[in-house]
Parts: structure tokens; C-alpha cells; sequence
């Protein structure tokens, strides 16, 4: 039973890494994939989240303010958030594949 507690981005799993097998070769991630789900594990998932949150809030506040063009600019932003949030999610809980 692996540990929850060991970040997945540490040193010891870059040197633990075994690619999970591949059918066809089009199918293979590369390396800056691979660097990237590492540096995004070690952003903690609450962090999406609030990030919406605050992207919501502060589109009320333009909404109110006046600011039309503003606030729907910022009101696009938590659909993208909250699905950079699963990712990041599936990313600590499934691992690099």
C-alpha cells in the first residue's frame, strides 16, 4: 500500500517512475507531460477551488460596479479553474501514466 502522504512530484518518485505500457507508439506522453502533472500534483487541490471561488466573487463585484465587459471576462474564468482543479486531482490520485 503506497503511502498518501509521499508527494508524488518528490525526488524519490522522478527515480521510481515506470511508464505504463503502450499499445501504439502515437499514443505515448512525453517528457513535458510528464513535467508538467509532476509540478502540477504539488499545487494542493483546495487551491482551484478557492481560485473560483474568488473569480466568482470578484465577477459579482464588476456585475455591480458596472463593469459589464469586465465581469463577464472574469466570470469565464471558473469553468476552466475548476476543471484545471479534476486534473489536478486525477493527477495525485492516479499518478503520471
Amino acid at each position: 500500500m503506497a503511502n498518501k502522504h509521499v508527494n508524488p512530484a518528490s525526488r524519490k518518485s522522478m527515480r521510481a517512475y515506470v511508464p505504463a505500457p503502450v499499445i501504439r507508439d502515437e499514443h505515448a506522453e512525453g517528457t513535458l507531460t510528464r513535467l508538467i502533472e509532476h509540478q502540477s500534483a504539488k499545487v494542493p487541490s483546495d487551491a482551484f477551488l478557492f481560485a473560483a471561488l474568488g473569480a466568482m466573487g470578484l465577477s459579482l463585484a464588476f456585475e455591480v460596479a458596472g463593469h459589464v465587459r469586465l465581469s463577464r471576462f472574469v466570470g469565464m474564468w471558473p469553468p476552466s479553474l475548476l476543471a484545471m482543479g479534476v486534473y489536478n486531482k486525477l493527477v495525485k490520485v492516479l499518478g503520471s501514466r
